[in-house]
């Protein structure tokens, strides 16, 4: 993946290839399960991120990137389930995992730098 600097941009991309990678999958009642939990998750970290824009107080900026690392958490989560049991294209797969610890860091790194 190209790199990107802006956050909000890295998420939106990040939510977009999940949407992608999902798209993929093989039609099983368990892909279909952790496919609507990616695409949500993935998505809420985007949105979250947009709401932490317009807070006015650090405390408000922090509660709402705090909610953006949680959902970041379930979408690595859920990513991690799919790689254990082998589901969608490795690379792919590989490549959201390694993006998704990067989200992590850069978020919770805002959190940090605000407190």
């Amino acid at each position: 993946m190209e790199k990107i600097f802006n956050f909000e941009d890295r998420l939106v991309r990040f939510a977009g290839e999940c949407i992608f990678f999902t798209r993929q999958l093989d039609k099983l009642f368990e892909n279909e399960y952790y496919k609507n939990q990616l695409i949500r998750s993935s998505g809420s970290s985007s949105l979250n991120f947009g709401e932490a824009q317009g807070t006015i107080t650090d405390k408000d900026f922090v509660f709402k990137v705090s909610l953006v690392v949680k959902e970041l958490k379930e979408s690595r989560n859920s990513l991690k389930i799919l790689d254990y049991i082998k589901e969608g294209d490795e690379g792919k797969r590989n490549l959201l995992l390694t993006e998704v610890e990067e989200l992590i860091a850069i978020s919770s790194k805002m959190i940090i730098n605000k407190k």
